[in-house]
């Protein structure tokens, strides 16, 4: 979200995520790490599925929320943020502020999933509603917030977002111990920056691979070329990763920690959404199959390899799923 030439970054480290995961406890559900002997069978490789579409307000985002919101000046007069997103990080910020008595808007687009709309409000939030096309939300949010004097929480490019996400692969790893690839699902780049922080930490060895939607892969181009690529926004069934950019905060640490990153197609999302719902009996939203897909899908060699996969979110309307898996 931020220009790096207009301000200081502060890139957290792994400190953070550690003090990040004191800060949740107790909030944020310590999700339960899956396994599937089907999966395993097919891919060669005994895999640990961190299942983040089971945590509070169905989703990874929860953590990095509750961790920011956490971080305010208690002593301020009016606690009050604002957040955009198109769904995840909305109910994720709207739940986390209700819980710590503090005011949120959340500015979210007018195509978002009336699932995710109805979820963000019946959390006590105010929506504020903008055309994800022809208008700039983080250019509304920091309007909003500067007329009501809150703090604005972005969904990936904030330290203290980054480090909460973070969170989810410290327990995967702590669970089931060092790995030999971690896999993660990249939108803007949180949830993929701060789980390429735990994994350098607790597991060294192991290599960190994210996977973004065949029509937006600006996180791709971005690490190919060395800086943060912008892109149109794209089109695809994965709604939670449809960004332009990856953020300025998190873009160092995949330069630094991460291996490399892959994209899948649509199809690749129906057909992993499936598998879940009929093999291992869960709910997972298209953006939540990314990192699963690329590894079921075959386009990220596993065989023989200890690879832990994370399943940032479960957020999809019953109709939107069943027509997905019937192909319309």
């Amino acid at each position: 979200m931020t220009d790096p030439t207009s301000t200081t970054l502060r890139i957290p480290t792994f400190d953070d995520v550690k003090a990040a995961k004191e800060r949740i406890s107790g909030a944020a559900h310590r999700t339960p790490v899956l396994t599937s002997r089907t999966a395993d069978r097919r891919t060669g490789a005994t895999l640990f599925f961190k299942a983040e579409n089971l945590q509070r307000a169905g989703a990874f985002k929860f953590r990095g929320a509750f961790n920011a919101i956490a971080t305010l000046d208690p002593s301020s007069p009016r606690r009050s943020v604002v957040a955009f997103s198109s769904g995840n990080h909305a109910q994720a910020v709207a739940y986390a502020a209700k819980l710590q008595g503090v005011e949120a808007t959340i500015v979210m687009p007018k195509d978002a999933p009336e699932v995710k709309v109805a979820a963000t409000r019946g959390y006590g939030a105010d929506v504020v509603f903008y055309d994800r096309y022809t208008e700039d939300r983080e250019e509304i949010s920091r309007s909003i917030a500067a007329e009501r004097g809150a703090v604005l929480i972005p969904p990936y490019d904030h330290p203290d977002v980054i480090a909460g996400q973070g969170t989810a692969a410290l327990e995967l790893i702590d669970e089931v111990g060092e790995i030999d690839l971690l896999v993660v699902p990249l939108g803007g780049g949180g949830l993929l920056a701060g789980s390429a922080l735990s994994a350098r930490a607790l597991s060294p060895a192991s290599a960190v691979i994210g996977v973004e939607p065949e029509a937006g892969n600006d996180g791709q181009q971005s690490l190919r070329k060395g800086e943060v690529v912008h892109i149109p926004v794209p089109k695809s069934i994965a709604d939670g990763a449809l960004v332009t950019h990856v953020g300025y905060h998190n873009f160092p640490i995949l330069q630094r920690s991460v291996d490399d990153i892959v994209t899948v197609t649509d199809a690749q999302l129906v057909e992993t959404m499936r598998f879940f719902a009929e093999r291992m009996k869960i709910l997972v939203e298209p953006t939540g199959c990314l990192a699963a897909a690329a590894v079921m899908g075959g386009t990220i060699g596993t065989a023989g390899k200890r690879v832990g996969i994370l399943l940032s979110g479960g957020n999809i309307d019953l109709e939107k799923f069943s027509s997905l898996l019937r192909g319309q």
